[in-house]
């Protein structure tokens, strides 16, 4: 399913609401994260966010051993074991019943139906951040524009009330689903991840001829709309996929050639292997298990090759975990370190 094609969805599915985030557009953010996505990235982050329908895993550090999921169970597509709470994914068909069941909020359901009104109500209690900090709300997932007419609905409420919105999307969707969302849209966060087609379906499961003829779409689209006001390009930096000096340019490239000037903000976004524990718990294997951060000295090389291809350096920078490299003062065992860089003194500031 490319989009919803049902204008009158008064219902979402909704698998996160994240408060106070600041790397998902200016300011204190809420982001929320819509369940189901076009493309099925190798390295996604957000494995939960793949299949648009609702999935339960368990969370081993809360569960006290009641066995409560297990008792409620109706299909009996749980199993407990030396290691804990097993999920039969063959017959689980994720009805959230062991979820309600579990008094330790061990057994967690991915995917939560929302109306509109009651998504609202919620994401503005969030209100005087946003006020102060200059953010708003954005959502992403998963793909936003895959459930696009409850998104479009909600962003038009949220814009009555006067909140910033964004969305952050892969393009890997219809026209008409942007359509609907672009004219209650502040910010579009939009993903660059391969320019290579063939790389690109290697590594996502789909070529990128549709994401880049949306993306000079959307510029065109500002060029004769007062919204959205921003775009800003992200792409991804992954250890033997997307992290190659060739990607980088051709994507620099690309934006020079088609978007010009209006593009405010490129980001070049660092590996992170924080989500090992997702794919255990979901019962999934991940193929970047194993790789490494790359190194703050990579991250600003890649910088420094973007700057040069996309001829407005002033719009790129560069975020994310990074290695830190051993010195006297690291770990004599020889551990790898890892830190967070918000914003790097190479780039231009968040």
């Amino acid at each position: 399913m490319d989009a919803d094609t049902n204008h009158h969805i008064s219902e979402g599915t909704v698998f996160e609401v994240q408060r106070m985030s600041t790397e998902d557009g200016p300011g204190i953010r809420t982001t929320v994260f819509m369940k189901g996505c076009t493309l099925k990235c190798r390295w996604c982050h957000n494995p939960e966010s793949i299949s648009p329908e609702p999935q339960v895993h368990w969370m081993g550090s809360r569960c006290i051993g009641c066995r409560s999921c297990i008792a409620a169970c109706p299909l009996d597509a749980l199993l407990s074991g030396t290691d804990g709470i097993s999920i039969n994914r063959d017959i689980c068909n994720g009805c959230g019943i062991c979820a309600e069941a579990c008094p330790s909020t061990a057994m967690e359901l991915l995917g939560r139906k929302w109306t509109v009104d009651a998504l609202i109500d919620e994401l503005v209690k969030d209100r005087v951040y946003f006020e102060k900090s200059g953010g708003g709300i954005t959502i992403g997932g998963g793909e936003s524009t895959l459930q696009s007419s409850f998104v479009s609905s909600l962003l038009q409420k949220l814009r009555g009330k006067g909140i910033h919105t964004a969305i952050d999307t892969c393009g890997q969707t219809r026209k008409e689903s942007l359509d609907a969302i672009l004219p209650y849209t502040d910010l579009v966060l939009y993903d660059i991840k391969e320019i290579d087609p063939e790389k690109h379906k290697a590594f996502t499961g789909s070529g990128n001829e549709r994401i880049l003829n949306n993306l000079i779409y959307l510029s065109e689209y500002l060029k004769s709309h007062a919204h959205p006001g921003e775009i800003w390009i992200r792409t991804p930096l992954i250890p033997d996929a997307t992290a190659r000096e060739d990607n980088i340019r051709g994507i620099g490239r690309f934006i020079a050639t088609h978007l010009g000037d209006l593009v405010h903000r490129w980001e070049l976004l660092s590996f992170n292997n924080l989500c090992k524990d997702k794919y255990l718990r979901l019962g999934l294997e991940w193929d970047f298990r194993e790789s490494e951060l790359l190194s703050k000295e990579d991250m600003e090389k890649f910088a420094a090759i973007a700057m040069e291809a996309v001829g407005h350096p002033e719009i790129v920078q560069w975020s994310g975990m990074t290695k830190l490299e051993l010195d006297d003062t690291s770990d004599k065992r020889g551990r790898e370190k890892q830190y967070s860089v918000k914003k790097s003194n190479s780039c231009s500031t968040l």
